[in-house]
């Protein structure tokens, strides 16, 4: 299963790489594009030294992305790559006031890098930070928080990047990596054990994960031999019942891994995981936490003479 995999995988290069180009394409009209404000209005060069603060409380995630743009900047204006210093590193928590990095270099470079940097910044520790109150909510259930593909098209990698950084687990990357049955599989394969023979027929090679609703198809999807069920909004009292039944037949199935899902909250999440769940996904993770505010403060002004 993806989650069984290693879980501090660095953020992609190459995905990195991509994506600020883009980025850079989107905000400066094409290649080499051009800000008519910083380029207008400011020599080019004009030297500065920058911090990239954070406003508030939260966890760190993707510092790299702050030399990875500037980069990028640099060598669209054929101008010297600044450089950066790292005040802290992915995963840390930061109080409101930190400065997570220091920037010196040519003012054109650093502006025009700035809202692309503090975009992809603040996005990724915004779910950094949403998914360590989720760990901190779990501490001492024994269950873990995991991501699902309710993510930003294009932004997967950045987003379980940053629940990586949080503490959580990634789960699969796509539809690729892992079959999961649901309810509407289900439906169209005429049965859970049709769905699953299938799946082993054209796909091999992939785990098999099946959504459960009830007592009834736990025990049809453990007939059929697979051994991950995720229990779809079931309430606690029940989950805790079906899981201990199950359990109790170890003997005969042997290890059986729980994933809740579905009607989780942070208020009911210790609840929850002391039910014997071995995961509970939670798709707010990445589509519903709000950013950490990062901003990019410049240490001193201009000096006499930097205005064109």
């Amino acid at each position: 299963m993806p989650e069984d995999l290693p879980q501090d995988r660095e953020l992609d290069p190459a995905w990195l790489t991509a994506t600020v180009a883009a980025a850079l394409d989107e905000d400066l009209g094409g290649q080499p594009g051009r800000d008519v404000t910083t380029q207008a209005t400011i020599a080019a060069s004009l030297q500065v030294t920058g911090d990239v603060v954070v406003r508030d409380d939260g966890v760190l995630a993707g510092i790299g992305i702050v030399d990875e743009v500037l980069a990028h900047v640099a060598r669209r204006l054929g101008l010297a790559v600044p450089t950066v210093q790292h005040l802290a590193a992915d995963g840390d928590p930061v109080a409101a006031g930190t400065s997570v990095a220091r920037i010196e270099g040519a003012g054109h470079v650093v502006l025009i890098a700035e809202r692309t940097v503090l975009n992809l910044m603040s996005r990724a520790s915004g779910v950094a930070t949403h998914t360590r109150r989720w760990v901190e909510a779990l501490a001492g259930t024994g269950a873990r928080v995991l991501d699902t593909r309710k993510t930003t098209p294009l932004l997967r990698e950045l987003d379980k990047y940053a629940v990586r950084c949080g503490g959580g687990v990634n789960k699969r990357f796509g539809l690729y990596d892992c079959a999961m049955i649901k309810d509407n599989h289900i439906v169209a394969a005429g049965s859970i054990e049709r769905a699953v023979a299938a799946i082993r027929e054209a796909f091999p090679d992939v785990p098999i994960q099946v959504e459960v609703e009830g007592r009834d198809q736990a025990f049809e999807a453990l007939a059929a031999g697979i051994r991950f069920l995720m229990l779809d909004n079931m309430p606690p009292a029940k989950m805790a019942e079906l899981i201990g039944q199950i359990r109790g037949q170890e003997g005969r199935y042997g290890r059986v891994r729980f994933e809740a899902t579905g009607g989780l909250t942070l208020a009911n999440a210790a609840e929850v995981g002391a039910t014997g769940v071995d995961f509970m996904s939670v798709g707010a993770l990445t589509h519903s936490s709000p950013i950490l505010d990062i901003a990019l403060d410049l240490a001193e002004a201009p000096p006499a003479g930097a205005l064109t």
